[in-house]
């Protein structure tokens, strides 16, 4: 064997060493991607859930302002019975009463609708405040992605430790999106 053929094989052996050095950082970044696949998929689902939440509030709301209308001018037409005079007493009477009994009605279910409306609302907060979290939870993902990345290039394994401590705060971030009340 040549001296040039020794050396030739010490490189490829050394290469070889420092390959299966970087097995570790090639899985964590592996891992990485996954997991920030896994949070954007959460975070856009998340933010869905929070549109069609406040769509079905701005429907609660607008079902309240339909009821809320109905009942002022059932007021308003009640008070016009009491200002005129008719000829048909018994008539207006018994409009007066039907009209107090809608009023009463409507008065229950306003309450009801603005509550659910309300609570709709909250809904959307919450959704709002869950995706956030998945967003930032993300971020910090792919951040500790690309940091890792840089020890294929750099070799210097401080890369890779400040990559999965920037991965840990992201796994945080988006595991306390469950967290949000």
């Amino acid at each position: 064997m040549e001296a040039n053929e020794a050396h030739e094989l010490h490189e490829h052996a050394e290469h070889a060493a420092q390959d299966s050095a970087l097995r570790p950082v090639a899985f964590t970044m592996s891992l990485l991607a996954v997991l920030v696949a896994i949070t954007t998929v959460l975070g856009h689902r998340t933010h869905t859930e929070a549109v069609l939440f406040q769509n079905k509030a701005t429907d609660q709301w607008n079902e309240y302002q339909a009821k809320k209308i109905r009942s002022y001018n059932t007021n308003l037409e009640s008070q016009l019975l009491g200002a005129v005079s008719l000829a048909d007493k018994d008539k207006a009477a018994k409009a007066l009463k039907d009209n107090a009994d809608h009023l009463a009605k409507w008065d229950k279910e306003l309450k009801e609708e603005q509550e659910k409306a309300a609570d709709l609302e909250n809904e959307v907060r919450l959704a709002q405040a869950q995706g956030t979290r998945f967003d930032f939870g993300e971020a910090l993902l792919e951040i500790g992605l690309v940091v890792t990345s840089v020890t294929l290039l750099t070799r210097g394994r401080i890369y890779w430790y400040f990559g999965i401590a920037f991965a840990v705060a992201g796994i945080a971030a988006a595991v306390s999106a469950y967290l949000v009340r």
